[in-house]
């Protein structure tokens, strides 16, 4: 199984890209659909709508909003989306696309970081 790679879904699409999971709740503004080349939207992977707002611009407690984060994708709704991820890490290259400006703390970062933690359920044949 392939890495999941990061991405901000404003940046330009490349062929190394594999498949391009956007895993934000929210379509990003002022993109065009046409011109996003997503392949597959997963909101289910994304943080709830209270949480986002929660945390929004509060990078003091990225530990928390990780923590409440982990806590969601234990749910069913997020564990059929997170199949669906590791599916496709499975089959080639995935980027993990998101909107945020904050490279260093977003919620694809803190979705790879899971995914990461959470391999040893991957481990199947």
């Amino acid at each position: 199984m392939t890495e999941p790679k990061l991405k901000r879904v404003y940046a330009p699409p490349d062929p190394d890209d594999g498949v391009r999971i956007l895993v934000d709740r929210l379509w990003p503004r002022g993109l065009a659909r046409d011109k996003a080349r997503i392949d597959l939207w997963l909101k289910d992977a994304a943080p709830s709508d209270g949480l986002r707002k929660r945390f929004h611009g509060k990078p003091d407690d990225w530990h928390a909003f990780c923590a409440a984060y982990a806590a969601e994708l234990e749910s069913a709704t997020a564990q059929a989306a997170v199949r669906e991820i590791r599916d496709r890490l499975r089959r080639g290259p995935v980027t993990l696309l998101y909107a945020s400006r904050d490279e260093q703390r977003n919620n694809a970062l803190a979705l790879k970081t899971w995914l990461e933690r959470h391999r040893k359920k991957d481990k199947r044949p």
